[in-house]
């Protein structure tokens, strides 16, 4: 092989590198297009499940009472949705709210006003 003849290449073997270079290309974007499908099915596989999880979730309750650190004691007098309701809380119906509120001495949660909801301020 002769100087001149090193940097060129036939033109048959420019089409046979460009066309494996090609199918190589082929074979890798398939590949991605199936792992970006597999991710697209266990995106909505999660949907369903987070949507099946909210459908089977019991509804809250309408009044808690959050007792002391003892468990004996009342703290508040919480709404069922009050966001500043603690770990310590239990569901409680509407007389036993009212009870609490108007004859125990268990004050209402400052945030969501239960005593005002019960219409007892």
């Amino acid at each position: 092989m002769t100087s001149s003849d090193a940097g060129t290449t036939a033109p048959r073997e420019q089409t046979s590198d460009r066309l494996a270079q090609l199918l190589f290309l082929e074979r890798v974007q398939e590949r991605d297009l199936a792992r970006t499908r597999r991710w697209v099915e266990d995106e909505k596989r999660r949907r369903a499940e987070h949507a099946r999880g909210l459908a089977a979730r019991p509804e809250p309750p309408q009044w808690l009472l959050e007792v002391g650190l003892t468990g004996r004691s009342a703290v508040y007098v919480h709404a069922g949705t009050c966001h500043m309701a603690g770990k310590r809380s239990r569901p409680i119906n509407a007389d036993q709210a009212r009870d609490a509120l108007y004859h125990g001495p268990v004050p209402p949660c400052p945030h969501c006003r239960p005593d005002t909801a019960l219409r007892l301020a």
